[in-house]
Order: C-alpha cells, then sequence, then structure tokens
C-alpha cells in the first residue's frame, strides 16, 4: 500500500487506490471534489452535512465522509465505505482519530440510496441561505430564472435531528421522483444520476435561495411572473428538454480543482 507523506495540517491517510476497482476510484475523486467545491461555493459547515455516492456495481454501497474532517480535507481515500444498513465496509486508518461515520448523515442518505435507484448522489447542506429560506412560510419563491427550475420543489417538515430510521418514509415520499427537497427549518437537499448533475442541482438552488434573500431584504415590491410563463420556464428545465445537468461543467470544475489544490485526487 502507498502511503502519502504528511505535510503541515494534513493526515497523512494512506491511499485506498489498491483496495478499490478502477470504477470505484473514479466515483472516490469525483465524491472528494464535490466535498471541495461545496466548501469553495460557500456551502459548506465545517464537518457537519453529507455528500453521498453510490459505489458502482454495488447498489448495496455508497462512500461518505468520515466525522470529524472539513469539506476542504476531503480526499478520495479518505471517504468511508458503508452499507445500507450502517455497516463499514472500508475505510482508512485514521491513527488515534479513528473516524467513522454521522449517524445523522447515514439516516438521510441511506434512505435515499436505498429507494432510489435511479441517484447515485446525495447532497446535503446548512448553508446561510438555504437555512433561510427553509424557515420562511412562502419557501423559494419562483421570482428569477433560475428559483423557477424549482417551481415544483419539495418541502419535508421538520421532526428533530434526523437520528432514527422512522422519518425515512417521510422524507422519501416528500423528494419523490424529484431532484431537490427543501428540510424545513433545517436546510436543503439535491439528488442526481451523478456526482455533477446533484452538484449542479445545488448550486443553482443556493443561488436561488440567496437571491431571493437579497430581493426581500430591500424591503421593495417583489415583481411576480404570469403562471403560464412560470410553467413554460420549468418545462424548458425538465429532462425531456435540455441535455444532463453537469455534463458540461463538471471537466472544467475538476480543472478548476487541479489548478487549486490536486490533493483531493489522493
Amino acid at each position: 500500500m502507498t502511503t502519502h507523506s504528511r505535510r503541515p495540517g494534513q493526515l497523512g491517510i494512506s491511499s485506498m487506490r489498491p483496495q478499490c476497482s478502477e470504477q470505484e476510484w473514479q466515483a472516490r475523486v469525483d465524491l472528494a471534489a464535490c466535498y471541495r467545491l461545496v466548501e469553495i461555493y460557500g456551502m459548506a459547515d465545517m464537518m457537519a452535512n453529507h455528500i453521498s455516492a453510490r459505489v458502482p456495481g454495488e447498489d448495496n454501497a455508497f462512500l461518505i465522509n468520515p466525522y470529524g474532517m472539513m469539506y476542504e480535507e476531503i480526499t478520495a481515500s479518505s471517504l468511508i465505505k458503508v452499507d445500507l444498513d450502517g455497516t463499514i465496509l472500508a475505510k482508512p486508518d485514521f491513527g488515534d482519530l479513528d473516524y467513522g461515520i454521522n449517524k445523522a448523515g447515514y439516516v438521510i442518505h441511506s434512505a435515499v440510496h436505498a429507494h432510489r435507484h435511479d441517484v447515485d448522489c446525495v447532497i446535503h447542506t446548512h448553508s446561510w441561505a438555504s437555512m433561510a429560506v427553509s424557515s420562511l412560510e412562502c419557501g423559494l419563491l419562483p421570482l428569477t430564472q433560475t428559483a423557477m427550475r424549482f417551481l415544483k420543489i419539495g418541502y419535508h417538515d421538520y421532526q428533530g435531528v434526523v437520528l432514527g430510521t422512522d422519518e425515512q418514509a417521510s422524507l422519501l415520499q416528500d423528494l419523490g421522483q424529484g431532484e431537490a427537497l427543501i428540510l424545513r427549518n433545517h436546510g436543503a437537499l439535491t439528488v442526481g444520476r451523478t456526482v455533477g448533475e446533484a452538484f449542479n442541482w445545488m448550486h443553482r438552488l443556493e443561488l436561488a435561495c440567496r437571491s431571493q434573500l437579497a430581493a426581500m431584504a430591500t424591503g421593495a415590491a417583489l415583481q411576480a411572473v404570469a403562471r403560464p410563463v412560470l410553467e413554460e420556464t420549468w418545462n424548458n428545465y425538465q429532462p425531456g428538454t435540455r441535455r444532463p445537468y453537469g455534463v458540461m461543467e463538471w471537466p472544467a470544475l475538476l480543472r478548476k480543482l487541479d489548478r487549486l489544490d490536486p490533493g483531493y485526487r489522493d
């Protein structure tokens, strides 16, 4: 096994690549990149929240972050492989830190991976903008073109910290077959067939939330858009009318990360 030399401020985690198929390793690289990008675009909450990705060829297993590492620290090798029952299948040697997984993250992400077989990536955030919108009775308003993409977004009422599996059924019902969900008084969740697609959904949802809050903060009257135009715009964002999200920008985002710090690939 190859061990990377430890640089100041890093954990010096041994590479997990020899234990992975090429497909799993690529999934790890993409997922680690997503963690870094969520941090860069201002949607991280230190070591809270989670992004998960299904392990290719293993429908019962997914990758998730170790509870205790910052998003900006996540690497392909640091990700923990867990099954749908919560059993850890593989993780690197974290030394005395011996990181595991966060229970609330497991409950939410395992529910989606178990029942939405079209979904390979799940992103959950507590950004300031999504938390603020999640606490508004009006929810997300279709004020901008970007927000109109979320015209039919789902909502899930707050039931406390998600520590029990009894909330999984209502969470899945509220998500339905959609790609985005506002968790009331909590934050946001998006899903995608690829890591790039899920990130695209979350990035745009974040922009929609920020722009709404900025507009509301002015105290001026908000400009409404006619319902037929809203429906037409929403339809233009649907799969049958455009290419899958994330296809074009994901390679460019990886290049961005490679310029900033290619260590996510370790």
